[in-house]
This record gives C-alpha cells, sequence and structure tokens, in this order.
C-alpha cells in the first residue's frame, strides 16, 4: 500500500504567533506622542511669538487641560470602565502643591493642622509637582485595591463616591484644608514652558503604559474579558496599574493647575471640572491618545471662543454679545452632534502618524 509522505514526516507542533519584541512596537508607535508634542510645542511658541497675556494664560488652561484629560485617558482608553473620581486625584495633587509652596508663615496661621515638616516646607514648584503626583498615585494605589475588582456601572458609580468623599473631607477639615475658604498665597507660575512639559511628560507616560505589557493586557481585557481572564491575565492587577499611573498623572496635572491660578478650593476639583475633563476625552476618543490631546485642543477652542462671544465681540461695527451661561449649552450642543456622527470620538482608535497606515499602541 502506498503511504503518503505526509504522513511519513513527523508533524511539527504548532507554534505561537510570536508577540513583536517590545522595542519594535515602541519603534513603530513612537511617532505618536513625538507628533502630538510637537504640536504643543507649536501652540507654546504661537503664544509667546504673541506676547499676549490673556493668550498665555489660556493656553496655560489648556495645558493643564491636556494633563488631565491623557489621565483619564490612561485609565478609562485602556480599561474601558468609566470613571467619575479621576479629579479628586488632583484635587490630592493641588492640595499638596499648596501645602508644599505656600510661605511657612502664612501656612502656620492659616493651616495649623499640617504636620511640622510640611508647614516648615517650601519647595520650588517643580518639586511640589513631583510630590504632588507621588502622593496621588499611591492614594490611587490604596482605593484602587479595592475598586479594581469591581468592573461596569459598579465601578463607575464606586469612583463617583471616592469623588464625594475627598471633596466632603477636604471641604470640612479646616485646620489641614482651609474647609470651603480658598487657600490663597500659593506661587503663580506665568510662564508656559512648564504647563507645556508637564503635558508632554502626560503624553509619554501614557504612550509607555500603552505599550507596555500592562497596557497591552488591560487592552486585551477590555476587548475580551473572557478570553483574557482564560489566558492567565489578573484584570484586576492590570487595572490597578492604570488606576495608579493614570491618579499620579492627575496629581501632576492638580498641582499645575494650583501653580496657575495661584489659589485652591474643593470645589475647583470637582463637578464642573469632572464634567469637561470627561466631555473632551469622550469626544476625542476614548480609545486614542491622539483622541486625548486634539479633542482637548480642539473643545479648548471652541470654550474660548464662546467666552469671547459671551464677553461681546464687534461684527461689521455692531456689538455683538451671547447671553451669559450659553456657553456650557452651545458645549453640548456640540458635544452630542460630534458624538451622532462619530459616536467613537472624533479620533476613534486613530493615531497620528506620518505612516500611511495608523499604528495604534
Amino acid at each position: 500500500m502506498a503511504t503518503s509522505s505526509a504522513s511519513l514526516s513527523p508533524v511539527a507542533p504548532l507554534a505561537e504567533p510570536r508577540k513583536p519584541p517590545r522595542f519594535a512596537l515602541a519603534r513603530r508607535t513612537i511617532l505618536t506622542p513625538v507628533l502630538l508634542s510637537l504640536i504643543l510645542l507649536a501652540i507654546a511658541v504661537v503664544t509667546v511669538w504673541t506676547g499676549s497675556r490673556p493668550f498665555n494664560q489660556t493656553v496655560i488652561d489648556v495645558f493643564v487641560r491636556v494633563t488631565f484629560v491623557v489621565g483619564l485617558y490612561i485609565f478609562i482608553g485602556n480599561s474601558g470602565v468609566l470613571s467619575f473620581g479621576h479629579v479628586g486625584f488632583a484635587c490630592l495633587g493641588g492640595y499638596m502643591a499648596a501645602w508644599l509652596t505656600i510661605n511657612p508663615v502664612m501656612k502656620a496661621s492659616a493651616l495649623p493642622g499640617l504636620p511640622d515638616l510640611i508647614l516648615s516646607a517650601r519647595l520650588p514648584y517643580w518639586q511640589s509637582a513631583a510630590i504632588a503626583a507621588l502622593f496621588a498615585g499611591l492614594a490611587a494605589l490604596v482605593v484602587g485595591r479595592i475598586l479594581m475588582r469591581l468592573s461596569g456601572i459598579a465601578a463607575s458609580i464606586a469612583t463617583f463616591a471616592v469623588l464625594a468623599m475627598i471633596n466632603t473631607v477636604y471641604a470640612n477639615w479646616d485646620s489641614v484644608t482651609g474647609g470651603t475658604s480658598s487657600v490663597v498665597g500659593i506661587p503663580i507660575v506665568r510662564t508656559i514652558w512648564p504647563y507645556l512639559i508637564g503635558a508632554v511628560v502626560a503624553v509619554f507616560v501614557a504612550w509607555a503604559h500603552a505599550i507596555s505589557r500592562a497596557g497591552l493586557a488591560l487592552r486585551a481585557a477590555r476587548d475580551e474579558p473572557t478570553a483574557a481572564a482564560a489566558s492567565g491575565i489578573d484584570i484586576p492587577r492590570e487595572r490597578l496599574v492604570a488606576f495608579t499611573v493614570s491618579g499620579a498623572v492627575m496629581g501632576m496635572g492638580g498641582a499645575l493647575m494650583a501653580h496657575s491660578v495661584g489659589v485652591v478650593t474643593p470645589d475647583t476639583f470637582y463637578l464642573g471640572l469632572t464634567f469637561i475633563t470627561l466631555s473632551m476625552l469622550v469626544v476625542g476618543g476614548m480609545n486614542s491618545l491622539t483622541g486625548a490631546v486634539l479633542g482637548t485642543v480642539i473643545l479648548s477652542a471652541l470654550i474660548q471662543v464662546l467666552r469671547w462671544f459671551e464677553a461681546g465681540v464687534e461684527i461689521g461695527g455692531t456689538p455683538f454679545a451671547l447671553p451669559k451661561g450659553l456657553q456650557e449649552i452651545a458645549l453640548g450642543v456640540i458635544m452630542i452632534v460630534i458624538l451622532a456622527l462619530r459616536p467613537a470620538g472624533l479620533f476613534g482608535r486613530s493615531e497620528i502618524t506620518l505612516r500611511r497606515k495608523n499604528n495604534k499602541p
């Protein structure tokens, strides 16, 4: 009986598909954070060139928002879990920056409940921002160990509860936070470059997390949770990593915000900031780093235009002004229109690149 040669040759075991080496993935996707950083740099250069102080403050606000929205993207975009509590970590960072940079004499009279080590400290703004990021990241790690075992709407509601708890504590801890009174005396940084650096750092941290093992595993769990769990991915642990990293970035953003205005209150870091940052992330695209950055820039530009119209402008020699408060209504309408036409956001899952095909990290 004739026997085919295929039956005589040993059957080779099926080899598992090899994942691309980490450095190859980084090399393919590095253009995204670089190009985004160059866009932010171009905005900063144009701002400095104009020499307009109001425009300078507007762009500083844009860079602070970019830091916040990218911080949200690190967790929401990679995990698919909507979080309403991350602004609470910005509150922790903002107050930590205030504690570390205000004149010790002012702190002793206004905030006598602070530990002696903090009462006597007066650090430069960049050191306070770094410590604020570590403080917020540690708080996110502690809180996340409990919350990250939840999923879906339960996790989202739990994160909102965290935001409410932080706001309540900081609004009533008079000897440490000043309660509902404003904490003043924070050194104001007028130059635009520290805020640009903060935004660029946030972009590269988000990119580094996205291409890391933790980021890849978390996105696999986001897209196919059952298959990911069956493959041995510890979903709560990977969520915790993203939650901690994003909390640290939000803490840095809170410190930058404190130094941009020179004052902090608990309500500064509450529902208003939560709404606007989530809106920017959703409109830009929750699953895209490019969407997080450029969506923030686009919506910030629209907000500024609406503010100009509220303040009053002349069109053809005729003064024209929008009614006060119409900014929020117009922003809501713009969001509805964008999401009706592009449910995944302006950029969906696409990333900016010079290559012909978009590479998603």
